[in-house]
């Protein structure tokens, strides 16, 4: 069992086992096969609930070109204003990689008690991990950051520097797993009225798996080919 897909396994078990609603389904992406091996190159799973109305789980693991990728999102509803959670871990060859981070629902900039209840209370988590010796910050561009939040961690990291992250990462999942739980208060929901949830949340994660955007669905074409890289995207995209 790789240091990738343990942390984000363990992640994801974590979430279902406290939102226990979710139940999985079935998809024809179950088995994402390339032509590069004659064995699958990764799996894909799907759960539904209703508080975490869909979470979704991306492997991919090739050997042959170092490639040990694993990714899960946590939607909440189109209604909801408590964000989506995401974590990626990886593991290149030569190094490894983790992405965490939970995408807004609403404008941040406009939004200060939003900011103040959904994300402040991560500073500390976010500051620890950013200081922590053997990660560096991984190459990321200004666009793709603006369609995710300031307290996202992105980083490289050593072999050693990976296997102690477990900790932040658990600090991202609890704190979101109880806005979840326990929403916002009235006042916080009452400075978002402006804001179109679904609306807003669809252009988001169009964005967010946009091809233009993010180049990594390019790598991901590749490997797996035009129709079924758009099909993970769809699935990512839409809570349907």
């Amino acid at each position: 069992m790789s240091l990738p897909f343990e942390l984000c396994d363990r992640t994801l078990n974590r979430i279902v086992a406290r939102h226990g609603d979710l139940v999985e389904v079935e998809t024809p992406l179950a088995k994402l096969v390339s032509p590069m091996s004659p064995e699958p190159v990764g799996s894909m799973r799907v759960f539904r609930g209703t508080s975490v109305a869909k979470l979704v789980y991306v492997g991919l693991v090739v050997p042959m070109i170092h490639l040990d990728s694993h990714m899960i999102f946590a939607f909440t509803g189109p209604e909801s204003a408590v964000p989506h959670f995401t974590l990626d871990s990886v593991y290149g060859g030569s190094y490894h990689a983790f992405h965490l981070d939970l995408i807004p629902r609403a404008d941040l900039a406009t939004h200060l008690s939003y900011v103040d209840a959904a994300y402040h209370p991560l500073t500390p988590v976010f500051e620890a991990a950013s200081a922590q010796e053997g990660l560096t910050a991984a190459a990321v561009g200004p666009r793709q950051r603006a369609v995710m939040s300031p307290w996202m961690l992105v980083n490289r990291a050593t072999e050693e520097a990976f296997a102690g992250i477990g900790e932040h990462v658990d600090a991202y999942a609890d704190h979101w797993s109880s806005l979840v739980e326990g929403g916002f208060d009235a006042d916080v929901t009452a400075t978002l009225a402006d804001t179109d949830l679904p609306g807003r949340d669809a252009a988001v994660r169009a964005n967010i798996f946009s091809r233009d955007v993010d180049p990594v669905w390019s790598q991901v074409s590749r490997l797996l080919g035009d129709a079924t890289t758009d099909a993970l995207r769809a699935e990512l995209i839409a809570n349907e």
